[in-house]
């Protein structure tokens, strides 16, 4: 076994310790699975990314809207236009 010296802000810690302790972890235990888990898949064993633009367009609102038009586009529910159809309808 060996010591690792992690510095981390104290509110961080708290509702780290909160958690872990809501599923029967330590922090040291959950580190250990985090380590376990990243061996195992040679990676982070989420996804790491900066926040999309377009994260708070696709919320579960919109994100229904497009569930619900890609279902009705696959059981060939569309209707087909032409630019100049859909610009004349426009003009109307």
């Amino acid at each position: 076994m060996t010591n690792i010296t992690v510095r981390i802000e104290d509110d961080v810690k708290r509702d780290a310790e909160a958690l872990f302790a809501l599923l029967g972890l330590s922090i040291s235990g959950a580190i250990n699975v985090f380590f376990r888990q990243a061996i195992r898949e040679q990676a982070i064993p989420f996804q790491i990314k900066a926040k999309n633009k377009y994260d708070e367009y696709f919320n579960e609102y919109n994100m229904k809207i497009l569930e619900e038009s890609i279902a009705q586009a696959n059981a060939g529910n569309v209707i087909v236009k032409t630019m100049a159809e859909l610009e004349a309808m426009e003009n109307e």
